[in-house]
C-alpha cells in the first residue's frame, strides 16, 4: 500500500469554473480518508484526478512519493469502485472478477487464486458463476469491490459507493467496507455525501464546500470541535441548532444576548480572550439536539441556559425522541431518550449545558475558540 498527497491541487474548466480550489490533503499508507460535503463541493472531482480521470490544472498528486499528474489511469496502480457498480452483465461473477487480471497478462492460476481469495473474504463463493442481473444490490457491490481487491493496488479509491442500495444495505455494507480495510490494511479513499457514513468509516475526514477544504481531522474532532459553522452545520444528525445574537461587555463580565432579546446569560470564561481579542459582537450561539433538555422538576440547573420555546412536532423515534421548536423565529431540534410525553404548541423551558455550547463569529462564521 501507499502514502498518496494532494499538494495544492486545482481543477479549473474551461469557462473559468474552479471545481476543486487549492487543495492539499496527505493520506497515511493504511489510513481510511473520507472526502465528505454537499452536491458540487468537488469531492469526487478530486477523487477523479487521483484516478486519473480527470486532468489536473494546478498542483501536484503524488502515490508513494512519485509525482503521478502525467500517469494514465493504469499505470497508478489505483482501483476504483463506482456508484452504478459497473459491471459487464452478460459475464459470471467470476469473469467480471477475473476481466482486469485479463487485461494484465496474469496467468490462469493466479487469476484463479486472487479470485477465490477476494470471494471468500467478500463471502461470493456460492455466486461465481452467476450473472449481475440475478444479484441483489448488496452483492453486486461486493462484486465490484471484489474487482478492485483481486488487482492488490496500491490505493482504492470509493465513489459514493452504498448511495445505491436501501437503508438496512448501507448500515451493513458500511461495516464490510471497514472489516475490508483492516482486513487488507489497505489505503482507501472514500467519497460520499452522508456525513453518517464518514463519521462511522473514516480514520481522517476531510469536509468539502464549494471545492475547498473546510477541516481535515478526526471524526471526533469535528463533531467537537468544528472549525467553523458550516462544518458545525454539516457534521451531525440532526445537525447543529443555531441562534442568532451578540455579545455584550458589561462589568468586565461577557454576556450573551439572543437577537430579539429573550434569551441572556453569562458567558463562560473560556471565550473571553479571544473574543476580546478579536473584538467580536455579531455571533451564533451553537448547540447540539443531545445538549438541549426539557426542564422537569427533578432538572438540575447548574451551569445550565434556560430557553422558553414553543413545540411544533415531536418526532418519537423508539429508543429517542425528536422534538422540533421554535425560539425567535427559529428550529431548534432537541434530543430526548425513550419516548416523550408533551403536547403540540406548548411553549416549554428546555435546558442548555454551557459547558457544550458554542460561538460562531457572524462575519467570518468562524468558531470562536479556533480564533
Amino acid at each position: 500500500m501507499a502514502e498518496v498527497i494532494l499538494k495544492n491541487v486545482s481543477k479549473i474548466y474551461d469557462d473559468n469554473t474552479k471545481a476543486v480550489d487549492n487543495v492539499t490533503i496527505n493520506i497515511k499508507d493504511k489510513e481510511f480518508v473520507v472526502l465528505v460535503g454537499p452536491s458540487g463541493c468537488g469531492k469526487t472531482t478530486t477523487l477523479r484526478m487521483l484516478a486519473g480521470l480527470e486532468d489536473i490544472s494546478e498542483g501536484e498528486i503524488l502515490i508513494d512519493g512519485k509525482i503521478i499528474n502525467d500517469l494514465p489511469p493504469k499505470d497508478r496502480d489505483i482501483a476504483m469502485v463506482f456508484q452504478n457498480y459497473a459491471l459487464y452483465p452478460h459475464m459470471t461473477v467470476y469473469e467480471n472478477l477475473a476481466f482486469g487480471l485479463k487485461l494484465r497478462k496474469f496467468d490462469k492460476m493466479e487469476i484463479e487464486k486472487r479470485i477465490n481469495e477476494a470471494a471468500r473474504i467478500l463471502g461470493l463463493e456460492k455466486y461465481l458463476n452467476r450473472k449481475p442481473k440475478a444479484l441483489s444490490g448488496g452483492q453486486r457491490q461486493r462484486v465490484a469491490v471484489g474487482r478492485a481487491i483481486v488487482r492488490n493496488p496500491k490505493v482504492f479509491l470509493f465513489d459514493e459507493p452504498l448511495s445505491n442500495l436501501d437503508a438496512k444495505l448501507r448500515v451493513q455494507m458500511r461495516s464490510e467496507i471497514s472489516r475490508l480495510h483492516k482486513e487488507l490494511g489497505a489505503t482507501i479513499v472514500y467519497v460520499t455525501h452522508d456525513q453518517v457514513e464518514a463519521m462511522t468509516m473514516g480514520d481522517k475526514i476531510v469536509v468539502m464546500k464549494d471545492g475547498r477544504v473546510q477541516q481535515i481531522d478526526t471524526p471526533l474532532n469535528l463533531y467537537n470541535k468544528p472549525v467553523n459553522k458550516f462544518v458545525a452545520e454539516f457534521i451531525g444528525s440532526p445537525s447543529m441548532n443555531f441562534i442568532r445574537g451578540e455579545i455584550l461587555v458589561e462589568n468586565a463580565q461577557l454576556f450573551f444576548q439572543s437577537a430579539l432579546k429573550n434569551l441572556t446569560f453569562l458567558i463562560p470564561d473560556r471565550f473571553k480572550t479571544p473574543v476580546i481579542k478579536h473584538s467580536i459582537q455579531q455571533v451564533w450561539l451553537g448547540i447540539r439536539p443531545e445538549d438541549i433538555h426539557l426542564k422537569t422538576e427533578n432538572s438540575q440547573t447548574d451551569n445550565q441556559v434556560i430557553l422558553e420555546s414553543k413545540i411544533q412536532l415531536i418526532e418519537p423515534l423508539g429508543n429517542q425522541t425528536l422534538v422540533y421548536s421554535t425560539f425567535e423565529d427559529q428550529q431548534i431540534i432537541s434530543e430526548h431518550r425513550g419516548f416523550l410525553s408533551s403536547r403540540k404548541d406548548a411553549t416549554e423551558q428546555f435546558l442548555i449545558d454551557k459547558n457544550k455550547i458554542h460561538f460562531f463569529d457572524q462575519e467570518t462564521e468562524l468558531r470562536i475558540e479556533t480564533l
